[in-house]
């Protein structure tokens, strides 16, 4: 699983979990056109990785992520506007490639999340930050928009708070952050790993199929009235899951009061 590329590193974190670290540290684990090629090829490859269970996103050093690199958007300000459409389609099909990945996904927060890195946060399925993490929405500062990442803000926070975050770019701690869902554990710098690998014992413990099929539905669920079409959807996506292998191995498991097959025998 041990794979090099010039900006990430993926290292096994454990038995069916894969970690993807950004490996920019000087520039907080800012991302440019290098960077988000790398993390798409990652998330391709091990989304399609039948050993991987899971994909923890982290960053190296003392923060998760700045956000895009300011020598990046430099140049993107210099340069055409067809240049422009398809740097932001590589960025927009990045993040679509994190927010659909068919493996839970967890972002692992320390230090800073700043614009991009609130993006990243937010395409992944859950996050867990320290105590002394903070998040900002901050493009506006630059005379800029969260153009790509506004629908994944929006679907972490709300409409209104991703309003908020992004026109007054006021940058929120880690137990606000918390509040208002943005992040779903915080812990003292020093417990983060310890939190992570709990809450990766906890989702390997899930069949990986069912996983799948979680995050399929979701994505077509809206916060809205529940519809005759969707009690449809539901009704028709338990009835046909119940009689799979998957489901029949998970009742039998718990009956016969064994470990299901696949959790990882570490």
């Amino acid at each position: 699983m041990v794979k090099q590329f010039d900006t990430i590193h993926i290292t096994e974190r454990s038995s069916g979990v894969a970690q993807i670290t950004m490996a920019r540290p000087k520039v907080f684990n800012a991302f440019d056109e290098v960077m988000i090629g790398e993390l798409d090829v990652a998330f391709t490859e091990l989304s399609h990785d039948s050993s991987v269970r899971v994909i923890v996103l982290a960053g190296e050093g003392k923060h998760f992520s700045a956000g895009a690199d300011l020598q990046w958007m430099q140049r993107a300000s210099k340069a055409t506007l067809e240049w422009n459409v398809s740097d932001a389609r590589r960025f927009a099909e990045m993040l679509n490639r994190i927010a659909t990945c068919p493996k839970p996904t967890l972002a692992r927060i320390q230090g800073v999340a700043l614009g991009g890195g609130v993006g990243l946060t937010c395409a992944c399925d859950m996050a867990v930050a320290t105590e002394d993490a903070s998040f900002a929405v901050s493009e506006a500062k630059f005379g800029i928009l969260p153009a790509v990442i506004g629908p994944y803000v929006v679907n972490a926070v709300g409409k209104r708070m991703a309003r908020y975050l992004a026109l007054s770019t006021t940058r929120i701690n880690a137990h606000s952050a918390l509040s208002i869902g943005l992040v779903q554990r915080v812990v003292p710098q020093e417990s983060l790993d310890l939190e992570v690998d709990s809450l990766v014992h906890d989702l390997v413990a899930g069949g990986p199929q069912a996983q799948q099929e979680i995050k399929k539905l979701m994505d077509q669920l809206a916060v809205s009235t529940v519809t005759p079409e969707v009690q449809e959807l539901t009704a028709l996506t338990i009835a046909r899951v119940r009689g799979t292998d998957e489901a029949r191995e998970g009742f039998a498991a718990f009956l016969e009061k064994r470990p299901a097959t696949w959790i990882p025998k570490n």
